[in-house]
């Protein structure tokens, strides 16, 4: 899936949309775990951007809304990139799921 590139970015808001998934179905929004700019490692956060909710019902629901869930977070990645993540858990799903997040570049 396409991330965003490495060098420094500011996360300012997204959203995620999906079909009525299945029923016991949840979705998160985090990051995979990558490597900074300057080689440390950092560890996976699944629900960096948004805690993990039922799917069950389609819906478009706002990620990274507030300052506790990641809006105006800088990262600064290495060349592998940024890997947002959407986790799907609970049951088997069916249906599309989107994510759309906005975002800087400095």
């Amino acid at each position: 899936p396409p991330r965003p590139s490495a060098g420094r970015h500011v996360f300012l808001h997204g959203q995620l949309a999906h079909d009525a998934l299945g029923s016991s179905t949840t979705l998160a929004v985090g990051h995979g775990a990558y490597k900074n700019a300057d080689g440390t490692d950092v560890a996976l956060d699944a629900d960096e951007f948004k805690a993990a909710a039922a799917s069950t019902s389609a819906q478009k629901v706002d990620v990274a809304a507030t300052l506790a869930l990641g809006s105006g977070i800088e990262v600064d990645a290495d060349d592998d990139g940024y890997p947002v993540t959407v986790t799907l858990a609970g049951a088997a799903a069916t249906g599309t799921i989107e994510l759309t997040m906005y975002y800087v570049v400095d």
